[in-house]
């Protein structure tokens, strides 16, 4: 009876054992499609945490294209006041100002989404575009005052 019982007792030990390492199998093959699960969430979150800043940076770029545009708009109303000797030139530069700035717009339009090291890329750029249209405005509006 004795031998019975402790026979038994093996038995059931190894059995448990043997199902105690399914068990972890299982566990772990659950823990391994959880993880790939989080890794695609986490890659969709990132992507559209890219998109919407770019979407941001792109408005911000076009508002700044705006008020350039307005300033050039403002500088050919008063195109009327320069003398007749300067007044082409000056509407020249304008036009010249005008078409840099309906560029930078396409550029910015036309912009693809590749990655974040292409944005940063591009977005310093055009900054630096921007940047030297702003200069050159500017650059007239002090040339006028005089």
């Amino acid at each position: 009876m004795i031998a019975i019982a402790g026979t038994a007792f093996i038995a059931g030990a190894m059995l448990t054992g043997c199902e105690s390492s399914t068990q972890k199998v299982d566990a772990a093959r659950d823990n391994l499609e959880d993880a790939k699960v989080n890794v695609v969430e986490a890659k969709i979150e990132l992507t559209q945490a890219l998109r919407d800043s770019i979407q941001a940076d792109r408005v911000e770029l076009e508002q700044k294209i705006s008020l350039y545009d307005k300033s050039i708009a403002e500088l050919k109303l008063k195109v009327n006041t320069q003398k007749k000797e300067s007044k082409a030139v000056y509407e020249q530069t304008l036009n010249e100002l005008e078409l840099k700035s309906k560029q930078l717009k396409k550029k910015l339009q036309e912009y693809k989404e590749e990655g974040l090291a292409e944005w940063d890329s591009f977005k310093n750029e055009f900054r630096h575009d921007m940047d030297e249209l702003g200069a050159a405005i500017s650059d007239l509006t002090k040339n006028n005052v005089k």
